[in-house]
Protein backbone atom coordinates (compact mmCIF):
# COMPACT_ATOMS: atom_id res chain seq x y z
CA UNK A 1 0.00 0.00 0.00
CA UNK A 2 1.47 3.62 -0.88
CA UNK A 3 -0.15 7.00 0.65
CA UNK A 4 -3.64 4.82 1.87
CA UNK A 5 -3.40 3.26 -1.85
CA UNK A 6 -4.26 -0.14 -3.15
CA UNK A 7 -1.43 -1.37 -5.40
CA UNK A 8 -1.92 -4.08 -7.89
CA UNK A 9 0.30 -5.39 -10.40
CA UNK A 10 -0.99 -7.05 -13.71
CA UNK A 11 0.88 -10.06 -15.77
CA UNK A 12 -0.69 -10.31 -19.09
CA UNK A 13 1.08 -13.50 -20.07
CA UNK A 14 1.35 -15.49 -22.80
CA UNK A 15 4.13 -18.56 -22.75
CA UNK A 16 6.38 -16.69 -20.08
CA UNK A 17 7.27 -19.54 -18.11
CA UNK A 18 11.26 -19.04 -18.54
CA UNK A 19 10.99 -15.23 -17.11
CA UNK A 20 7.83 -15.21 -15.04
CA UNK A 21 9.93 -16.27 -11.74
CA UNK A 22 12.33 -13.18 -12.02
CA UNK A 23 10.21 -10.98 -12.55
CA UNK A 24 7.86 -11.61 -9.42
CA UNK A 25 11.14 -12.36 -7.18
CA UNK A 26 11.91 -8.43 -7.82
CA UNK A 27 8.31 -7.56 -6.94
CA UNK A 28 8.00 -4.90 -4.01
CA UNK A 29 6.21 -5.91 -0.77
CA UNK A 30 4.59 -2.72 -1.18
CA UNK A 31 2.39 -4.43 -3.97
CA UNK A 32 -1.11 -5.47 -2.20
CA UNK A 33 -2.45 -7.71 -5.08
CA UNK A 34 -0.33 -9.94 -7.97
CA UNK A 35 -2.75 -11.00 -10.99
CA UNK A 36 -1.41 -12.65 -13.59
CA UNK A 37 -3.85 -13.60 -16.41
CA UNK A 38 -2.48 -16.67 -18.69
CA UNK A 39 -3.73 -16.11 -22.90
CA UNK A 40 -4.16 -19.60 -23.08
CA UNK A 41 -0.54 -20.40 -23.17
CA UNK A 42 1.46 -23.54 -24.51
CA UNK A 43 3.60 -24.46 -21.75
CA UNK A 44 3.75 -23.83 -18.37
CA UNK A 45 3.12 -19.84 -17.23
CA UNK A 46 -0.07 -21.09 -15.30
CA UNK A 47 1.11 -23.56 -13.34
CA UNK A 48 3.87 -21.84 -12.17
CA UNK A 49 2.77 -18.68 -11.21
CA UNK A 50 -0.06 -21.02 -9.23
CA UNK A 51 3.74 -21.91 -7.21
CA UNK A 52 4.61 -18.44 -7.26
CA UNK A 53 1.35 -17.53 -5.12
CA UNK A 54 -0.41 -15.37 -7.70
CA UNK A 55 -3.73 -14.96 -8.36
CA UNK A 56 -4.09 -16.75 -11.70
CA UNK A 57 -6.96 -15.90 -14.78
CA UNK A 58 -6.62 -18.57 -17.75
CA UNK A 59 -8.25 -17.58 -20.87
CA UNK A 60 -10.27 -20.47 -22.54
CA UNK A 61 -8.58 -19.95 -25.86
CA UNK A 62 -5.80 -17.34 -27.28
CA UNK A 63 -7.81 -14.10 -27.23
CA UNK A 64 -4.90 -11.33 -28.12
CA UNK A 65 -2.91 -8.99 -26.07
CA UNK A 66 -5.59 -6.62 -25.49
CA UNK A 67 -7.89 -8.90 -24.55
CA UNK A 68 -5.20 -10.35 -22.16
CA UNK A 69 -5.01 -6.86 -20.63
CA UNK A 70 -8.64 -5.89 -20.11
CA UNK A 71 -9.02 -8.91 -17.86
CA UNK A 72 -5.94 -7.85 -15.77
CA UNK A 73 -7.70 -4.19 -15.01
CA UNK A 74 -11.54 -6.15 -14.63
CA UNK A 75 -9.69 -8.59 -12.29
CA UNK A 76 -7.79 -6.04 -10.32
CA UNK A 77 -10.36 -3.35 -10.30
CA UNK A 78 -12.60 -6.17 -8.74
CA UNK A 79 -10.12 -7.19 -5.78
CA UNK A 80 -10.26 -3.56 -4.76
CA UNK A 81 -6.89 -2.07 -6.30
CA UNK A 82 -7.14 2.03 -6.42
CA UNK A 83 -4.10 1.75 -8.53
CA UNK A 84 -2.99 -1.09 -11.12
CA UNK A 85 0.68 -1.79 -12.62
CA UNK A 86 0.90 -3.61 -15.71
CA UNK A 87 4.00 -4.99 -16.29
CA UNK A 88 5.16 -7.52 -19.00
CA UNK A 89 6.39 -11.02 -17.16
CA UNK A 90 9.01 -10.94 -19.85
CA UNK A 91 11.92 -9.80 -16.97
CA UNK A 92 12.19 -7.34 -19.47
CA UNK A 93 11.44 -4.10 -17.14
CA UNK A 94 12.41 -3.37 -13.60
CA UNK A 95 10.29 -4.78 -11.32
CA UNK A 96 11.52 -3.03 -8.67
CA UNK A 97 10.41 0.38 -10.20
CA UNK A 98 6.60 -0.47 -9.66
CA UNK A 99 6.72 1.77 -6.17
CA UNK A 100 8.01 4.27 -8.03
CA UNK A 101 5.43 4.31 -10.92
CA UNK A 102 2.25 3.87 -8.55
CA UNK A 103 3.92 6.88 -6.23
CA UNK A 104 3.27 9.54 -9.12
CA UNK A 105 -0.12 8.42 -8.91
CA UNK A 106 -0.84 7.99 -5.27
CA UNK A 107 0.58 11.41 -4.53
CA UNK A 108 -1.54 12.96 -7.00
CA UNK A 109 0.93 13.85 -9.59
CA UNK A 110 -0.51 12.03 -12.19
CA UNK A 111 -3.30 9.92 -13.43
CA UNK A 112 -1.08 7.30 -15.40
CA UNK A 113 2.20 7.23 -14.89
CA UNK A 114 4.69 5.26 -18.01
CA UNK A 115 7.96 3.85 -17.53
CA UNK A 116 10.02 4.99 -20.89
CA UNK A 117 12.54 2.90 -21.76
CA UNK A 118 13.97 6.20 -24.02
CA UNK A 119 14.15 8.39 -21.11
CA UNK A 120 17.72 8.26 -20.00
CA UNK A 121 19.22 6.90 -23.76
CA UNK A 122 19.31 3.59 -22.05
CA UNK A 123 17.24 1.55 -25.03
CA UNK A 124 20.18 0.64 -27.19
CA UNK A 125 22.48 0.12 -24.22
CA UNK A 126 19.79 -2.50 -22.38
CA UNK A 127 19.71 -4.25 -26.01
CA UNK A 128 16.48 -2.53 -28.34
CA UNK A 129 17.23 -3.39 -31.72
CA UNK A 130 17.89 -0.43 -33.83
CA UNK A 131 15.41 -0.71 -36.11
CA UNK A 132 13.00 -0.62 -33.37
CA UNK A 133 14.57 2.01 -31.90
CA UNK A 134 13.84 4.29 -34.85
CA UNK A 135 10.51 3.22 -35.00
CA UNK A 136 9.82 4.26 -31.42
CA UNK A 137 11.27 7.43 -32.24
CA UNK A 138 9.45 8.04 -35.40
CA UNK A 139 6.20 7.02 -34.29
CA UNK A 140 6.14 8.43 -31.22
CA UNK A 141 7.05 12.41 -33.19
CA UNK A 142 4.16 11.93 -35.24
CA UNK A 143 1.93 10.85 -32.25
CA UNK A 144 3.24 14.00 -30.23
CA UNK A 145 2.76 16.14 -33.29
CA UNK A 146 -0.95 14.78 -33.98
CA UNK A 147 -1.71 14.27 -29.91
CA UNK A 148 -0.59 17.50 -29.31
CA UNK A 149 1.53 15.46 -26.21
CA UNK A 150 5.49 15.51 -25.09
CA UNK A 151 5.95 11.47 -24.42
CA UNK A 152 9.25 10.26 -24.76
CA UNK A 153 7.63 6.92 -25.96
CA UNK A 154 4.04 5.33 -26.48
CA UNK A 155 5.29 1.96 -26.77
CA UNK A 156 6.43 1.15 -23.54
CA UNK A 157 4.50 -2.20 -22.21
CA UNK A 158 5.40 -0.61 -17.98
CA UNK A 159 2.25 1.69 -17.11
CA UNK A 160 0.23 2.40 -14.27
CA UNK A 161 -3.05 3.62 -13.72
CA UNK A 162 -5.47 4.95 -11.47
CA UNK A 163 -8.43 3.40 -10.86
CA UNK A 164 -10.81 5.96 -12.11
CA UNK A 165 -8.71 6.11 -15.58
CA UNK A 166 -9.73 2.65 -15.96
CA UNK A 167 -13.57 3.24 -15.09
CA UNK A 168 -13.56 5.75 -16.98
CA UNK A 169 -12.19 4.75 -20.10
CA UNK A 170 -13.95 2.75 -23.48
CA UNK A 171 -11.36 -0.08 -23.14
CA UNK A 172 -13.56 -2.35 -24.48
CA UNK A 173 -14.15 -0.18 -27.98
CA UNK A 174 -10.35 -1.41 -28.26
CA UNK A 175 -8.27 -3.47 -30.02
CA UNK A 176 -7.25 -7.12 -28.95
CA UNK A 177 -4.23 -6.94 -30.74
CA UNK A 178 -1.33 -5.05 -29.32
CA UNK A 179 -2.13 -1.50 -30.99
CA UNK A 180 -4.25 -1.88 -27.78
CA UNK A 181 -1.34 0.00 -25.91
CA UNK A 182 -1.57 2.64 -28.31
CA UNK A 183 -5.14 3.35 -28.07
CA UNK A 184 -5.37 3.46 -24.28
CA UNK A 185 -2.77 6.15 -24.39
CA UNK A 186 -5.20 8.07 -26.93
CA UNK A 187 -7.90 7.90 -24.82
CA UNK A 188 -6.27 8.90 -21.81
CA UNK A 189 -5.04 12.40 -23.78
CA UNK A 190 -8.49 12.44 -25.15
CA UNK A 191 -10.36 12.51 -22.34
CA UNK A 192 -7.57 15.17 -20.28
CA UNK A 193 -6.31 12.38 -18.11
CA UNK A 194 -2.72 13.46 -16.97
CA UNK A 195 0.47 11.54 -17.82
CA UNK A 196 4.04 11.22 -15.85
CA UNK A 197 6.81 8.98 -17.38
CA UNK A 198 9.93 7.75 -15.68
CA UNK A 199 13.02 6.63 -16.95
CA UNK A 200 13.38 2.67 -17.00
CA UNK A 201 15.71 1.09 -19.01
CA UNK A 202 15.14 -2.18 -20.83
CA UNK A 203 16.62 -5.76 -21.27
CA UNK A 204 16.42 -7.07 -24.63
CA UNK A 205 17.72 -11.26 -24.58
CA UNK A 206 16.89 -14.21 -25.79
CA UNK A 207 14.17 -15.32 -23.55
CA UNK A 208 11.82 -11.73 -23.45
CA UNK A 209 9.08 -11.40 -26.00
CA UNK A 210 9.44 -9.30 -28.64
CA UNK A 211 7.06 -9.31 -31.60
CA UNK A 212 8.27 -10.03 -35.12
CA UNK A 213 9.15 -8.00 -38.10
CA UNK A 214 5.82 -8.28 -39.57
CA UNK A 215 3.62 -7.91 -36.68
CA UNK A 216 5.73 -4.94 -35.72
CA UNK A 217 4.89 -3.35 -38.90
CA UNK A 218 1.00 -3.95 -38.52
CA UNK A 219 1.33 -2.25 -34.73
CA UNK A 220 3.04 0.50 -37.08
CA UNK A 221 0.43 1.02 -39.04
CA UNK A 222 -2.00 0.67 -36.01
CA UNK A 223 -0.63 3.44 -34.16
CA UNK A 224 -0.76 5.84 -37.24
CA UNK A 225 -4.67 5.44 -37.88
CA UNK A 226 -4.94 5.77 -34.48
CA UNK A 227 -3.38 9.12 -34.43
CA UNK A 228 -5.07 9.71 -36.91
CA UNK A 229 -8.87 9.30 -35.66
CA UNK A 230 -7.60 11.24 -32.46
CA UNK A 231 -6.90 14.17 -34.60
CA UNK A 232 -9.45 13.78 -36.95
CA UNK A 233 -12.14 13.56 -33.62
CA UNK A 234 -10.40 16.27 -32.09
CA UNK A 235 -11.39 18.79 -35.39
CA UNK A 236 -14.97 17.08 -35.10
CA UNK A 237 -14.57 15.72 -38.83
CA UNK A 238 -15.05 12.47 -37.88
CA UNK A 239 -16.34 10.58 -34.80
CA UNK A 240 -14.85 6.76 -33.55
CA UNK A 241 -15.90 4.66 -31.02
CA UNK A 242 -12.76 4.42 -29.23
CA UNK A 243 -13.38 8.04 -28.35
CA UNK A 244 -16.94 7.85 -27.42
CA UNK A 245 -17.73 9.49 -23.55
CA UNK A 246 -20.43 6.51 -23.52
CA UNK A 247 -18.69 3.66 -25.15
CA UNK A 248 -18.43 0.32 -23.41
CA UNK A 249 -16.76 -0.16 -20.21
CA UNK A 250 -14.98 -2.38 -18.52
CA UNK A 251 -17.77 -4.90 -16.21
CA UNK A 252 -17.50 -7.35 -13.97
CA UNK A 253 -19.89 -10.21 -16.10
CA UNK A 254 -17.66 -9.23 -19.19
CA UNK A 255 -14.90 -12.17 -19.53
CA UNK A 256 -17.55 -14.39 -17.40
CA UNK A 257 -17.34 -17.28 -20.17
CA UNK A 258 -13.95 -16.90 -21.20
CA UNK A 259 -11.71 -16.68 -17.88
CA UNK A 260 -11.53 -19.13 -15.30
CA UNK A 261 -10.00 -18.38 -12.17
CA UNK A 262 -6.85 -21.32 -10.73
CA UNK A 263 -6.39 -21.22 -7.15
CA UNK A 264 -2.74 -20.12 -6.16
CA UNK A 265 -0.62 -22.75 -4.29
CA UNK A 266 2.81 -21.55 -2.49
CA UNK A 267 5.79 -23.45 -2.37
Amino acid sequence: MIEGKRVAVVLPAYNAEKTLEATVRELSPLVDIKILVDDSSTDGTAKLAQELGLQVFVHDRNYGYGRNQQTCYREALASGADIVVMLHPDYQYNPALVPALASMIACGNCDVALGSRILGGGALRGGMPLYKYISNRALTAFENLLLGAKLSEYHTGYRAFSREVLLALPLLENSDDFVFDNEVLAQVLFFDFRIGEISCPARYFEEASSINFSRSVRYGFGVLGTSLKFFLQKLGVLRFRIFKKTGRKLDLNYYSLGVREVAATRV
